[in-house]
């Protein structure tokens, strides 16, 4: 049986440190081989031996190569808790922490970037366990939105009522297609994410500041309805 996104992180609670210095080695290794090979070519066999522990042993750290994905995902999600805390205290303006934000997740995931591409052909399939979208990784998800939500609370932003509970949703989403345009991006040092970030933040704070305006009402009811029915498709059918 695969284990689910919070299973095998949970698990770790209570590990002695030899054990996660085991656990760690095999994620290290695992990540190392998903960028040579590509995650689908990758066994877990290859992955005992890179790491140097016997194949049950990289069993019973880590279930599968879905949960090595999904020990990836906990420990760039726990990281990010604790790297965003001091950068976002020092900046007051929606814009500027955004940025801050998806900065911080571009720089995170530098150095996994082929890792990335490779698991895009295995996690854009959304019926993939590995499917940030998916069930199985609801719970970090959510947290991942949680990040956002954060953002716009300790921003001096004002938000519409009827938005702004839907809003951390958006930005997560917009920060998911960056991240998607940043890894096929071709360009030196990766420079055209950088403009698309300039402008589209810029459309996307210009648009939420006017979204307030009585004229806009009928434009935002209709968005957040588009959103809630994205969310969650039975809404739609409960009205039909």
């Amino acid at each position: 049986m695969k284990a689910t996104a919070g299973q095998d992180h949970r698990a770790r609670r209570g590990s002695t440190p030899k054990a996660e210095d085991t656990r760690r080695r095999i994620l290290a290794a695992a990540l190392d081989l998903f960028q040579e090979h590509g995650f689908a070519e990758t066994t877990m066999r290859d992955i005992a031996r890179r790491a140097g522990v016997a194949t049950g042993a990289a069993y019973y750290y880590l279930s599968s190569k879905e949960a090595i994905v999904m020990a990836f995902y906990w420990q760039t999600h726990e990281e990010m808790d604790q790297v965003s805390r001091g950068p976002l205290r020092e900046v007051r303006d929606l814009r500027g922490r955004l940025r801050v934000l998806i900065d911080l997740k571009l720089r995170q995931f530098r150095p996994y970037r082929a890792f990335l591409g490779a698991l895009f052909r295995s996690a854009g399939d959304p019926s993939s366990p590995l499917s940030p979208f998916g069930e199985e990784t609801r719970e970090i998800r959510e947290q991942s939105i949680g990040h956002f939500r954060e953002a716009i609370e300790g921003s001096d932003a004002r938000i519409p009522a009827d938005l702004a509970p839907h809003l951390p949703l958006l930005l997560w989403l917009y920060q998911m297609g960056v991240i998607l345009f940043w890894i096929h991006d071709r360009s030196p040092s990766q420079t055209s994410t950088q403009r698309l970030l300039d402008y589209s933040l810029d459309l996307i704070v210009r648009a939420i500041r006017v979204s307030r305006f009585p004229l806009l009402a009928p434009i935002r009811k209709a968005a957040v309805r588009l959103v809630t029915v994205v969310n969650d498709p039975t809404v739609l059918e409960e009205t039909e």
